[in-house]
């Protein structure tokens, strides 16, 4: 079966996809949303296991779509010899082993660059290709913690919390995809690859933003503030009639809020006036406010603020996400048919390219679905991969 792309926008792109987890897979699903040929190259094993659940459940279904699957033994010297065959006419790899891994394999930049010197070689660790910590192991979590983010995340005084999302993983493949795109535009100038790589580590702290600038800039270190903004005020979550809702005006928005809220004594107190008031006095600002949140329900805040022009918004549980109108509308969720599953709602890709958008051509592939054509591709006969499958290369 030919290779079904999921855009015209990369369909003339062939990527290598040597990654496992969740980092490395999120910069290729980007490219696969994208059009770009992914080759997703898998140990053999048992066909149903995946590195993040089983490979029928939704992390495999999600982070794999619109991708082909080859099965390679990359430690035999035929295994090695059809990855480096199918190096010389990619156009991307996407690699997440450890910094010595990939060299003792020999298929590390260096090596890949020797056949094809426009290869665009992307590697993403846990904390750099180089320095005291490149070869430790490196996960999400790890990276929340040693990143400050944890430090930031939570209410005062109940000690650290983690992100309820892969923060680290989902940003660093991101960062990567948009790094990709760059060295591949440069490479029109140029005619050449390069290698470019990113860490958990690295994405976690330009994640922070704001937060990492208050200490660069400034030398402060941010504390944590629940669900509090942390420099605004108000801005946060409040208890309803029949719930919580966020309300999150800009300083500008100060007299309007007052007025709408019933407020209106607050708004030139001296303790409320200004922002730097407001700030000091939070605790003052979030309760008086709360006094008036818990006589109505979420809805009717988050209709009557909005209808100011004042940002508002619910806090959904999964189900309510998927059921609220502008979800719906946007078509967050699609199905595609997914080998072994059937029809299956996925996260469709969220930049939306008017002229050549992206859809979800094929769910997430069985183990070695795609060896066949791959290596037909490649120019092997019906008996040469026969005698590949027999001697477990492929």
């Amino acid at each position: 079966m030919p290779f079904m792309s999921a855009s015209a926008t990369l369909d003339h792109i062939k990527v290598l996809d040597l990654t496992r987890a969740r980092a490395g897979p999120t910069a290729a699903r980007q490219l696969a949303d994208f059009g770009a040929d992914v080759i997703k190259v898998e140990v053999s094993g048992d066909p149903n296991y995946a590195d993040m659940g089983t490979r029928h459940g939704p992390d495999f279904q999600n982070l794999h779509r619109n991708k082909r699957s080859l099965t390679l033994d990359l430690k035999s010297s035929e295994g090695h010899e059809i990855f480096m065959r199918l190096a010389a006419q990619a156009d991307v790899i996407v690699e997440n082993y450890r910094p010595d891994v990939k060299r003792r394999l020999k298929i590390a930049y260096e090596d890949v660059r020797a056949v094809n010197k426009g290869i665009v070689y992307a590697s993403i660790s846990g904390f750099g290709q180089t320095g005291p910590y490149a070869n430790r192991p490196g996960l999400d979590q790890i990276a929340q913690g040693l990143g400050g983010h944890m430090s930031v995340t939570g209410k005062p005084g109940e000690g650290p919390v983690r992100s309820g999302a892969a923060i680290s993983d989902m940003t660093a493949g991101f960062l990567m995809a948009g790094g990709i795109m760059a060295a591949l535009l440069e490479r029109h100038k140029s005619g050449e690859g390069q290698w470019l790589h990113t860490s958990l580590l690295q994405a976690q702290i330009f994640l922070l933003d704001f937060q990492a600038a208050r200490w660069t800039v400034d030398g402060e270190v941010a504390p944590q503030e629940g669900n509090n903004h942390p420099t605004n005020v108000p801005m946060g979550t409040f208890k309803t009639e029949d719930g919580y809702v966020n309300i999150a005006p800009m300083a500008s928005m100060w007299p309007k809020f007052c007025a709408v809220m019933g407020l209106e004594d607050m708004e030139q107190a001296e303790n409320f006036a200004t922002a730097g008031a407001r700030f000091n006095n939070r605790r003052d600002v979030d309760q008086r406010i709360e006094n008036v949140t818990v006589t109505q329900p979420t809805g009717h805040w988050v209709d009557t603020l909005n209808a100011a022009g004042i940002p508002c918004g619910p806090i959904y549980q999964m189900d309510e996400v998927f059921g609220d109108e502008q979800v719906k509308h946007l078509k967050v969720a699609q199905t595609v048919n997914a080998p072994g599953r059937g029809e299956t709602s996925i996260l469709a890709q969220p930049v939306i390219l008017e002229r050549t958008p992206s859809h979800l051509a094929v769910g997430s592939p069985e183990l070695g679905q795609h060896v066949m054509e791959i290596l037909e591709e490649l120019g092997y006969s019906a008996d040469q991969i026969d005698e590949l499958q027999e001697k477990g290369v492929v």
